[in-house]
């Protein structure tokens, strides 16, 4: 699809954006976001915030984090933040820990209210769940900032494992070859058998279940995902198509990652 960016469209009760590259996506993305977070935080005196940790998100939270480019200088005093998931058995201090990875990008960067860590070095993984679940549970989530992988999966809800209707909102999950590959492609890891093949997740409900999702997708490798998200049925086989039911999310694309769509 030719695109001459920007691009707005729709996709069920999904809003598209497609934008010119990488930097140009995640200035929109937190433009958005911190307009919105800022509302949150007048409506109801605090916000609560679900980040992904990836490279795709790079641009998005160099964005965010700096007042000049979101337009907005947030009271980071009134955020609670989680994350997604997370490798079993890496330390926060390990430099593939997706807890290392949110305090170089954003905990470092400014003062945040609250931040859960998912500890998933921890030999206990049902406690680590439940205590995980019950932070979750403590209130609405207010925001998610999420990624899209090469094989649809958000989170590390890959579509041998993803479950539309999951009765839990925190497990552990074996990792499939294309996810594991995926981690090798973006440069976190030197091979293949570097990858660890057990990750914590949170659970499709919980981003069902949040208030809005910011959905962050560039890249070419990304491309295939974005049209089984866009044009495909809603199936775990494309664990992201779920989105497209959702009741506010936007999905934002570069030029390169909207390359297979069809209109």
């Amino acid at each position: 699809m030719p695109v001459i960016a920007p691009f707005y469209s729709t996709a069920g009760r999904l809003a598209l954006e497609i934008h010119r590259d990488r930097a140009a996506l995640g200035r929109a993305a937190a433009q958005a976001v911190a307009a919105y977070l800022h509302g949150v935080v007048a409506r109801q005196g605090e916000a609560r915030v679900i980040f992904a940790c990836a490279p795709s998100q790079d641009e998005f939270l160099a964005a965010l984090v700096d007042p000049a480019q979101c337009g907005i200088a947030l009271d980071w005093s009134r955020i609670t933040a989680f994350h997604m998931d997370d490798y079993v058995g890496l330390s926060g201090d390990h430099s593939q820990s997706f807890r290392h990875y949110l305090r170089q990008h954003l905990l470092s960067k400014v003062p945040i209210g609250v931040f859960h860590p998912l500890p998933a070095e921890e030999p206990d993984a049902a406690a680590v769940a439940a205590r995980y679940s019950a932070l979750l549970r403590e209130r609405p989530i207010d925001l998610v900032c999420m990624g899209i992988g090469e094989n649809g999966h958000i989170a590390f809800n890959d579509p041998p494992v993803a479950d539309f209707a999951d009765a839990q909102l925190v497990k552990v999950v074996e990792l499939d070859h294309a996810c594991r590959q995926q981690q090798v492609n973006d440069g976190c890891f030197p091979t293949l058998e570097a990858v660890p093949r057990h990750a914590f997740t949170l659970t499709v409900p919980v981003f069902r279940q949040a208030r809005r999702l910011s959905i962050h997708v560039p890249g070419p490798r990304k491309a295939a995902a974005v049209r089984a998200t866009v044009e495909g049925p809603i199936a775990t086989a494309c664990p992201a198509s779920i989105l497209r039911l959702h009741a506010d999310a936007t999905l934002y694309i570069d030029a390169a990652a909207a390359a297979s769509l069809s209109t």
